[in-house]
């Protein structure tokens, strides 16, 4: 994560894509850390596979060397495994993980150090969302204005992680592996696992949980972000967050670009809450139609004071919105 600076970064990196499917923002702010080990992907089309679409955030520690890789590589892990081609894409995912994580150690600069990342991925094909998830960044669906969690948090405290990390023969002190790392599973951290060990049971495993839904024209969007978000804001507050401004009009980038600046801790930090990197994707299923259709289906029936005192606020940060279809 690296030390805390006297002043935040607050330059803010915002980017979308779009087509007929999917309109997709994202946006990353380094914040109060010195450095920045956030990173994320936004795949609409995979080269490999036309038909699927591949979205994932990677927070980094110890450096961002291992989050890159995983951003321009993990995807191609999973594809070429055979599961994949037998239509078992949650197998792929699996084996996907635990392949990139053999590459990592195979890898002379990273094996036998702390430097790893989380990685958060979907993977849609089919009609079918695949979410995949080791470490504490974190997804979540709307599905009409409901929240569905994709992922769960993997912390060294929880029970399962707990009796994984005590049966390698480690311990959790301080909500930490060893009194040092605060996830329990990540790509690399090799330092951490044992040639001898099954992937399964290393101090920290790269191995994911995966959940599957099959799409229907309920869900509305997902979120995928770093836990820089997550530390400052529950699940369904940020479904809320985003929702409530898809409904007032504003783009996902836009929507972005206002978490991350929400998140961000205001003045000099005395917690650790808004100091973190933070990264959020935002998927916005069309289903076929225009990204307005989507609008009207988040606005409120009966709007509140509260929709009407967001709606003068973006209005007065967006005078001059561009066209939604």
């Amino acid at each position: 994560m690296g030390h805390l600076l006297s002043k935040p970064v607050t330059d803010v990196e915002t980017s979308y894509e779009q087509n007929s499917k999917y309109h997709v923002g994202s946006s990353s702010m380094q914040g109060w850390r010195s450095t920045m080990e956030d990173t994320h992907t936004e795949l609409l089309s995979l080269t490999e596979d036309p038909d699927a679409a591949f979205f994932g955030v990677f927070d980094g520690h110890g450096g961002d060397n291992v989050a890159k890789y995983a951003k321009e590589q993990l995807h191609k892990f999973v594809i070429k495994q055979e599961a994949y081609k037998d239509a078992d894409v949650e197998q792929a995912l699996k084996r996907g993980f635990l392949d990139i994580d053999d590459a990592l150690r195979n890898n002379e600069t990273w094996s036998a150090q702390i430097i790893g990342t989380t990685a958060v991925v979907v993977l849609i094909k089919d009609n079918v969302l695949y979410c995949a998830n080791a470490g504490d960044s974190r997804c979540i669906a709307s599905v009409n204005g409901e929240l569905d969690l994709l992922s769960v948090d993997h912390r060294p405290e929880n029970e399962i992680e707990m009796q994984r990390i005590q049966a390698a023969g480690g311990l959790v002190q301080f909500h930490r592996v060893n009194t040092n790392l605060k996830i329990s599973r990540a790509l690399g951290d090799m330092y951490y696992k044992s040639a001898d060990k099954d992937p399964q049971t290393q101090l920290v495993t790269a191995y994911p949980d995966v959940e599957t839904r099959k799409l229907t024209k309920d869900y509305e969007f997902i979120i995928l972000a770093s836990d820089g978000i997550w530390d400052c804001m529950g699940n369904k507050e940020v479904l809320d967050f985003c929702r409530t401004r898809i409904g007032l009009g504003k783009l996902p980038e836009e929507i972005c670009e206002d978490l991350v600046k929400h998140c961000l801790a205001p003045d000099i930090p005395t917690r650790s809450h808004g100091t973190d990197n933070m990264t959020v994707v935002l998927v916005c299923f069309l289903h076929g139609n225009p990204y307005s259709h989507l609008i009207n289906r988040c606005k409120p029936n009966t709007p509140s004071d509260d929709y009407y005192d967001e709606y003068r606020w973006a209005n007065m940060r967006l005078p001059d919105m561009p066209s939604l279809d």
